[in-house]
């Protein structure tokens, strides 16, 4: 049973990172095309800091995180990819690491930004887990220590990917937007209603949010990839 335990473990790792365990699919191709669109987004702005949201949860942010942060490390930057969903953490699952320390430790002064990186089995690749989930997450996200936090994680990385919670469910998202230099926002085609995703974008706009563009996740049409970019319109 373990062992089945483990195999399983393992599959669902490699089916949420396939960026690096099958970079050559077509999937994988569509997350270089993101990254390529990022980088020309905002031609005069160096990009540094970027968050993933969603209108809802079940959308794919965590998936498009992790993949986004793997090919921004293929490029040879030195990424860090941060879980800052303080409510619901799911990073430490994809990488198949424990979650005692990480933001919210750094935050709350407990623990440095040093000890609580854990690096990854991917080149230039650095994962920070959320920590332990605490009782107030938008005050911490949008808190002095989180601003230092940012800019000592710049001084180490070349970019920093945030993981944030869905945009409608709570406000931290809002918190977030206008800390980072560009939001992406994830949807999930035959899911997400287009009432919810306006409403997320006017909630993301209201909070100063620049937003790069739109993945539409899982879109069901035949000998077509299933992630697709979207430019700001």
């Amino acid at each position: 049973m373990k062992r089945s335990t483990n195999k399983a473990l393992k599959n669902m790792k490699q089916r949420s990172l396939i960026t690096h365990y099958n970079p050559k699919s077509t999937i994988s191709e569509q997350f270089r095309t993101i990254r390529t669109n990022i980088d020309f987004s905002l031609v005069d702005t160096d990009l540094q800091t970027i968050m993933i949201t969603s209108p809802g949860p079940g959308e794919g942010k965590t998936t498009t995180a992790a993949n986004l942060a793997v090919v921004m490390a293929q490029q040879g930057k030195k990424v860090l990819l941060v879980d800052a969903d303080l409510r619901k953490p799911t990073i430490h699952y994809t990488f198949r690491m424990n979650n005692t320390l990480g933001l919210t430790t750094i935050l709350t002064k407990q623990q440095t930004l040093e000890e609580s990186i854990r690096k990854t089995d991917i080149d230039h690749l650095s994962v920070l887990p959320s920590g332990p989930i605490p009782p107030n997450p938008a005050e911490l996200l949008g808190s002095a220590a989180m601003k230092g936090f940012m800019r000592q994680a710049l001084t180490m990385f070349d970019a920093v990917v945030f993981d944030t919670p869905p945009a409608l469910a709570v406000t931290d998202a809002q918190v977030m937007a206008n800390q980072c230099d560009g939001t992406v926002m994830v949807i999930r085609s035959g899911a997400t209603e287009n009432e919810a995703a306006v409403k997320a974008k006017e909630l993301l706009d209201k909070a100063n949010s620049k937003i790069l563009g739109v993945v539409l996740n899982r879109k069901p049409i035949k000998a077509s990839p299933h992630y697709y970019y979207y430019g700001k319109s």
